[in-house]
Parts: C-alpha cells; structure tokens; sequence
C-alpha cells in the first residue's frame, strides 16, 4: 500500500519501509510523527482519491535524524559593474522512516456533494 501526503508544502508518494527527506520536522531524533494530510492512499486498482484529503487516514512515520543539506554556493554576478557576491545556504531537513499507511473514505467536498444531489 503506497500513500500521497502533504508535508512542508511539497508532496510525498510513501510506502511502509520508505526513508524520505523532509522539510524539518519541530520532533526530536526517534519521536514517531503522523501526516494526516494524506491526498491519495491506494494499492494496485483499489485507490482512493481524496477530494482534497482523505477523511481517516494517517501516514505514521519515525524521525531517524534531523540534520542540514550540503552546501548551496549562491552567486550574483553583474557584467561590467564590478559587482559579485557570494554566500552559501543549507537547508534543515529531517529524515523519516515510514512505519504504517492507514487508509480511510474519501472526503466529499460541497461540490462534490452538490452534483450527487442533483443527480438524485
């Protein structure tokens, strides 16, 4: 069973036993974290698509380290005006390992619920 969640603004497709790279996670090393921003949970033809979340189901995962990114050297360079700068950046990430999917109904939004009605 595979699942799609939302975590730090960007999207995730997990499985059980997947370690993934996230945006920094306020947990300590080996605390146990739940996403409950799950947009899609599924398993080869039974896939559920939530409309925009899936009402039940959580990602639970572990935080195996909390660390920093490697080095991003940031250059600005302006031609002819004796002009150069540069500095460097790195990004605080966490690094979780997914332990459990639980999947649910998916959430019917007002619209949604609006063309059943009108369909009855």
């Amino acid at each position: 069973m595979y699942a799609v969640f939302k975590t730090g603004g960007k999207q995730y497709r997990a499985e059980k036993g997947d370690k993934l790279k996230v945006e920094k996670l306020n947990v300590a090393e080996g605390d146990s974290v739940e996403f409950d921003e799950v947009l899609l949970v599924g398993e080869g033809d039974a896939v559920k698509v939530g409309a925009p979340l899936v009402s039940g189901s959580k990602v639970k995962a572990k935080v195996l380290v909390q660390a920093k990114d490697k080095k991003i050297d940031v250059i600005k360079f302006r031609r002819r005006q004796n002009y150069r700068r540069t500095y460097g950046h790195r990004q605080h990430f966490s690094l979780v390992e997914i332990t459990g999917i639980t999947g649910g109904a998916a959430k019917k939004t007002a619209a949604a619920k609006a063309e059943t009605a009108e369909k009855e």
